[in-house]
């Protein structure tokens, strides 16, 4: 029995030289297929930080147009960040409003956020109340926005 047992170690060598570049080549091929997800997927959560600011300086146009008898002339992205001190209106620190300005002679009104990654959000009220949300994309990257609209 002990005579058996030397001899069956002995014959363990470990693996081949095929055997470990056949994992290896598995493995490149499962990082090819992850890796650009993953880059994908980092796109899209600047583009939501990007629409998340967009959608708070909507709200707070809208508690700015309640102060002021329900237009919207002299809104700015300073005045935006007066009335919600999260939002950011420089570039450096993430996601920002790029603009905002009141149209239609004060009775509607245009926001517009950027994504870290050059994408823009841009949110625009007309006077009959219409909201419309539009985006544009910088180079092939598309992240949060596939349409032109979100």
């Amino acid at each position: 029995m002990r005579h058996r047992l030397h001899r069956h170690v002995q014959g363990d060598q470990g693996f081949t030289l095929i055997e470990l570049l056949v994992v290896i080549l598995i493995i490149g091929i499962l990082a090819a297929i992850a890796i650009p997800s993953f880059l994908n997927q980092r796109g899209k959560a600047t583009d939501s930080q990007a629409k998340e600011m967009a959608r708070t300086g909507e709200l707070a146009a809208e508690t700015y147009s309640t102060d002021n008898n329900s237009e919207y002339t002299g809104l700015k992205a300073e005045v935006l960040q007066g009335y919600e001190s999260a939002i950011q209106i420089a570039a450096g620190n993430g996601t920002y409003i790029s603009a905002a300005e009141a149209t239609e002679a004060g009775k509607g009104y245009t926001i517009t956020a950027k994504s870290t990654n050059g994408d823009t959000f841009t949110i625009t009220k007309s006077a009959a109340g219409v909201v419309t949300r539009t985006c544009e994309t910088k180079l092939a990257n598309k992240g949060g926005c596939p349409t032109g609209k979100w």
